[in-house]
């Protein structure tokens, strides 16, 4: 994210250290990170306007004595749990399927502009708290398009729910009003079991489709096809 300020400041990236310096132009640049936006006492009580580059947001606020002004957090990290994981390539989801071993996995697809799934994210996250065993795969729709739609992700929010050598189990979209569909899928296929075999994960036809269109690559197709065939269930990558 870049946020250009109106009293001549640049806030980029995330997640690095301040930078308390004028350059040539007289534009002070500095970074945010996880604690929140922190200011020079040069600007402190002074009002601000941030404005990004796209023109998405658009918040005023002043700087404060404490030197301290909260962070803007995109609303699908403010509650996530531990067993919640983000999913960025179609490599990552085919990996991390592999490797689950006998855990129950639950592919979540949302999108940042879907009101319905802004709404459900705070239950999936009570939900991933309450089943620490299961993992849960969050997918960016719109940051991994391709993937979703060979995947036929028509509609968000969309879960798949995945365990082990018996590969998917069952594949659905669900709201606030119809969550019971997600929590009779859980109790359904939450239920600790052994299942014989390697892990299916992402099933072969959609392995072939993604390598096609280089989303992944075909020599790491091919290998991990390898592994599916020599029953290899763990990491492959330790």
């Amino acid at each position: 994210m870049a946020v250009s300020f109106k009293l001549g400041l640049l806030v980029s990236g995330s997640y690095e250290s301040i930078t308390r310096q004028r350059e040539n132009n007289g534009v002070l640049r500095f970074n945010h990170f996880n604690g929140g936006l922190h200011f020079s006492p040069d600007f402190l009580g002074k009002p601000i306007s941030l404005i990004d580059q796209k023109g998405s947001r658009n918040l005023s606020l002043q700087a404060q004595s404490s030197n301290y002004v909260s962070k803007f957090l995109r609303w699908w990290e403010k509650t996530s749990e531990p067993n919640m994981v983000e999913i960025h390539s179609a490599q990552e989801l085919i990996d991390s399927l592999l490797n689950a071993g006998d855990r129950l996995v639950i592919v979540d697809f949302y999108s940042p502009g879907c009101g319905g799934c802004k709404a459900l994210h705070p239950k999936i996250c009570q939900l991933a708290g309450l089943n620490p065993d299961a993992i849960f795969l969050k997918v960016n729709y719109e940051e991994l398009k391709k993937m979703c739609q060979i995947l036929h992700i028509h509609v968000l929010p969309f879960f798949r729910f995945y365990r082990g050598s018996e590969g998917k189990l069952c594949s659905f979209s669900c709201t606030n009003a119809t969550i019971k569909k997600f929590k009779d899928a859980l109790a359904k296929h939450g239920v600790d079991r052994c299942s014989i075999g390697p892990a299916k994960g992402v099933e072969q036809t959609e392995i072939l489709k993604l390598a096609a269109v280089g989303e992944i690559s075909e020599k790491r197709q091919s290998f991990n096809a390898d592994l599916v065939l020599k029953g290899n269930s763990g990491g492959w990558w330790s």
